[in-house]
């Protein structure tokens, strides 16, 4: 039995335990009805506009296997990639430790359309690289464009720290930019090699990758009571703190992390409207594309056992 095998699902349920208990501590005085009280209370404009950003979220995270794939030189039916795309983010975000739960479900996948190990490996590389290098874009245009974000955590203001932490992660990026197009030499590890992209294929990184932050953001920021907003890229700003802090915990789906964090960091507004908002995020991103991906799955298996018959 080896102990590494465990240590991360563990500290995922440790910090979901650990994020209900102080969720529970801030939210004892708000009953059942009071959610479903906000919930109702979100217009149909509101619940129109949060389904169709969810619609452009799993549309551009789909944009991330065609980029790499692309970046391998690798032709696959579109809509495979697509719905294999889809259901790995679905299953993955609500499984938790989405760069190893979605590795497998790829390798499952693409391996029947004649991928290798090795170019799943990249595969996987490539497509975790463009959310993070997506993360630190978008996250320096907002610490660029609204340095108070930090002050909704930090509780004391540090502007100039936020600008200058922003300009850093734009700089950041410019050079990833500027490597690619001086060819820098890929990276070796082992017999493994990790071409630096194409100068196109970063250009695909830095749209389809923020295009997805974005959408995801605006799920909540549509389903947000106007009283009090403070404005879509605080909604942004905090949205990409809860999101990060959520997938560092490896907590399933960031259970109880990602409420915590997000309802921190909107302190100023009635949290029984915040937390509908979540609710509401949790349904189109998360719940409803599990119960798609579920289905993708079990008739994705259900033709491979009958060609494995036939």
């Amino acid at each position: 039995m080896n102990w590494r095998r465990y240590i991360w699902p563990v500290i995922g349920i440790a910090a979901v335990i650990a994020s209900l208990l102080l969720l529970w501590h801030e939210l004892r005085g708000i009953s059942i009805d009071d959610v479903w009280a906000g919930i109702i209370a979100i217009p149909a404009r509101g619940w129109i506009l949060a389904a169709l950003s969810s619609v452009i979220a799993y549309a551009s995270l789909a944009g991330y296997d065609h980029i790499a794939l692309l970046h391998l030189g690798k032709k696959v039916s579109w809509l495979f990639v697509t719905l294999c795309s889809f259901t790995t983010y679905a299953l993955s975000h609500n499984i938790g430790g989405s760069v190893f739960s979605g590795a497998v479900i790829r390798y499952r996948a693409y391996g029947t359309r004649g991928l290798t190990g090795q170019d799943i490996g990249i595969l996987v590389a490539i497509c975790w690289f463009t959310f993070v290098l997506s993360s630190i874009f978008v996250g320096g245009l907002v610490l660029v464009l609204e340095p108070e974000v930090i002050d909704r955590f930090s509780g004391a203001p540090h502007h100039g720290m936020a600008i200058a932490a922003g300009l850093a992660m734009l700089i950041l990026v410019g050079a990833y930019v500027f490597g690619s197009w001086l060819h820098l030499r890929p990276l070796k590890i082992g017999g493994f090699q990790l071409h630096y992209p194409a100068l196109p294929i970063v250009a695909r990184q830095l749209l389809i990758g923020p295009v997805e932050l974005l959408a995801a953001a605006a799920i909540i920021f549509f389903a947000l009571p106007a009283a009090g907003n403070p404005g879509y890229f605080v909604i942004l700003g905090v949205f990409l703190v809860s999101f990060s802090v959520a997938q560092i915990s490896h907590a399933p789906g960031g259970l109880g992390v990602f409420e915590v964090v997000f309802l921190a960091g909107l302190s100023d507004m009635d949290p029984v409207g915040v937390l509908a908002a979540l609710l509401v995020f949790r349904l189109f991103y998360l719940i409803i594309p599990l119960l798609i991906a579920l289905c993708v799955v079990l008739f994705f298996e259900h033709s491979q056992l009958g060609r494995s018959e036939s």
